[in-house]
């Protein structure tokens, strides 16, 4: 065999056995495989935010009961009733319980909450917010874990009413009326977009702050509803700021001696009600921000920060109108308190 032959042959067999250790790395097994429930043996404290049982709460609980079942962590779920002082009253008692996360909806906002969030990721607790931003405790906490799941507020109000005013032909001159919170410090981001957007479109705009009790309860607002439109007859749009108020306007309406088609409504979130209501008309647009997310992620959250020490997401949960063009599709879903 000559020089040039055996050269050529030593080459052959040196790139076989490169592509035969290439294959065989190839063909290694992962490191890790999935792993079923991987976040068990995690304790969390989770809000919902309103009343056990009650609208838009309920989709969110559901969300993180799932969250629950598929990761496999132990949860505690606290009701607050929409109530800012009581869910920092809460937020203090599960604190001491020294979970290993805390899932905060954020209406007590940043100056009432700060405090005493900063305290418990002092003691090792993981904090993530949803429905509500709490800004400066993400920013600050987000390598920490903090998140955030839900809508951009402000946006999310300007979406809502510069579309009522486009859908529904509104012109300068016409009044609204606008039911909102104006007075939570950061939940109150969405009642002002939707003012904004309908002052920018000329719209006269009678605001109406919801008190507790119908913000515990929104059949307690009938009255005042009632009461309202009795003394300004001319009102062509009412928008309610609040899943459980959106999900009370045909009550609202019937109680008024209004009919389906004598003023727009429109709001947030759909429910069981809603769908209903948008059926029959008494109810035209309604902004989804998705509820059962802000349940199934936050839980998400905690443990990928606790078990892999993931950093905070930030996870926009909403923008897209139901109207009775959709609803067909989306009404199932909100009979099962998914959507």
């Amino acid at each position: 065999m000559n020089t040039r032959r055996l050269s050529l042959l030593i080459g052959i067999t040196i790139v076989l056995a490169l592509l035969l250790s290439t294959s065989a790395a190839l063909a290694k097994p992962p490191a890790t495989e999935p792993v079923e429930k991987w976040c068990k043996g995690v304790h969390i404290v989770f809000f919902p935010g309103g009343p056990a049982g009650g609208v838009f709460a309920n989709n969110v609980y559901n969300g993180a009961k799932q969250a629950q079942l598929d990761l496999g962590p132990t949860v505690d779920y606290v009701f607050s009733d929409w109530d800012p002082q009581k869910m920092i009253q809460q937020f203090r008692e599960a604190a001491a319980t020294k979970p290993d996360g805390i899932c905060v909806m954020g209406h007590p906002g940043d100056e009432s909450f700060d405090p005493l969030i900063e305290d418990a990721i002092s003691q090792g607790i993981i904090v993530t917010s949803q429905n509500t931003t709490l800004p400066k405790m993400e920013e600050k906490y987000a390598s920490k874990g903090f998140g955030y799941v839900g809508q951009d507020l402000y946006g999310a109000g300007f979406a809502l009413g510069s579309e009522a005013v486009k859908r529904f032909g509104l012109k300068e001159g016409d009044r609204a009326m606008v039911w909102g919170l104006l007075s939570q410090p950061t939940r109150g981001l969405r009642t002002k977009g939707v003012i904004d957007a309908l002052k920018k479109a000329g719209l006269v705009v009678d605001y109406i702050e919801i008190d507790a009790a119908t913000n515990k309860d929104p059949a307690a607002g009938t009255p005042t509803f009632a009461g309202y439109v009795s003394a300004h007859p001319d009102v062509k749009l009412v928008v309610t700021d609040h899943g459980g108020l959106t999900a009370t306007l045909e009550t609202y309406l019937k109680a008024a001696g209004k009919g389906p088609d004598d003023i727009y409504g429109a709001g947030f979130d759909l429910s069981p009600a809603t769908t209903a209501a948008i059926k029959g008309g008494w109810t035209d647009l309604v902004i989804d921000q998705q509820p059962w997310l802000q349940g199934y992620l936050p839980i998400l959250q905690v443990c990928l920060t606790k078990v892999y020490g993931f950093s905070g997401l930030h996870i926009d949960t909403g923008g897209g109108f139901a109207d009775k063009n959709n609803i067909d599709f989306l009404a199932p879903l909100a009979e099962k308190e998914i959507r």
